[in-house]
């Protein structure tokens, strides 16, 4: 089928190709028109400090912002921020998740929270909580989680220590690796005095010597075996130091986060406004009325298929119906 054709058709059935959209856009527009005033405001999150490459900061790189955005995104539609939300305002967590939109603003780390509602009591409030929540869960949460790592790091430090209290109380010794390397260190000095000793002849003092080295042997013996297993608590009580270290240094940073992160410095609650029609009108009628001119193009289509089918029977019925020529009409007109 050419072009002429369609354009022939399209002709013949404009009704559907006109009709149809009108109807879609009336319908459309009818909703809109009708339906109740609804109301908008806009919340502002500026926290450039929480975005960036200094110390103690979670959102760090090139995809620093990006990365912060979605957080925050996915916080404020997340089932325990709606419900909490829906706690301090009264607005159903189903009716939140449908009102509420967030966008970024270009490429920085500001964000735009959005909250369209049939009543206007409620955008202010909204806002308010969500962003007060959102904020709250993305880095409050993270002072409540490093708190208890240092809680976790400090009662390691705390058990080890008692373990070596233990230790040297059973062992009736009080820092035996301190004693071993000082009777190492005095048992160099005697074998020294010793030889000097010799050297002069005197042997009141070699004999003085020895008696301090034997004694000093002896202890030697008598802390080497042990060592091994004071050592190794010490190691523990090494370790669990600095993981507390470790934890009180995060604990810091996420506590200067969450104070980066206060509601009453970084957001600003814009006032709620009605929401213009027009734009709305022309956000729902123009898609609606695009969607209603395809379905009278196929509308139209589709009729024309049925139409031409029915034509196309139509001879093939009349052939099949024509009456038979009688024998004797049939013999008479042979030669």
């Amino acid at each position: 089928m050419e072009i002429v054709d369609y354009l022939r058709v399209a002709r013949r059935r404009l009704w559907v190709l006109v009709g149809v959209p009108v109807l879609a856009t009336g319908a459309a527009a009818a909703i809109v028109l009708l339906a109740p005033q609804q109301f908008s405001g806009t919340a502002y999150v500026a926290a450039p400090a929480l975005v960036g490459g200094t110390a103690g900061t979670q959102y760090t790189g090139t995809q620093a912002a990006n990365q912060f955005v979605a957080a925050f995104g996915a916080a404020v539609t997340s089932p325990r921020v709606l419900a909490d939300v829906g706690a301090d305002t009264g607005v159903p967590p189903e009716r939140l998740r449908d009102g509420l939109a967030i966008s970024q603003v270009g490429a920085s780390s500001q964000l735009e929270v959005t909250y369209t509602a049939g009543d206007r009591a409620t955008v202010a409030p909204v806002l308010t909580a969500t962003t007060t929540r959102a904020l709250a869960f993305l880095f409050s949460s993270q002072v409540g989680i490093a708190t208890g790592e240092v809680e976790a790091a400090n009662a390691d430090v705390t058990a080890a220590t008692r373990a070596i209290g233990e230790w040297e109380k059973a062992n009736k010794v009080s820092q035996p690796d301190r004693i071993y390397q000082a009777t190492l260190s005095e048992l160099t000095s005697l074998r020294q005095q010793q030889l000097s000793m010799q050297a002069v002849g005197n042997g009141r003092g070699v004999d003085a010597a020895t008696t301090a080295i034997t004694a000093a042997q002896k202890k030697l013996d008598e802390l080497g075996p042990k060592l091994p297993d004071y050592q190794a608590l010490l190691a523990q009580r090494d370790a669990a130091t600095n993981a507390l270290s470790q934890a009180r240094e995060g604990l810091q940073a996420a506590r200067a986060q969450a104070q980066a992160a206060d509601p009453k410095q970084v957001t600003s609650i814009g006032e709620a406004h009605e929401v213009s029609r027009l734009a709305e009108l022309a956000r729902t009628a123009l898609p609606v009325g695009g969607a209603g001119l395809l379905l009278g193009v196929l509308l139209v289509g589709v009729l024309e298929l049925l139409s031409r089918g029915r034509a196309a029977t139509r001879p093939a019925a009349a052939s099949s119906a024509a009456p038979a020529l009688p024998a004797e009409t049939v013999t008479a007109a042979r030669p």
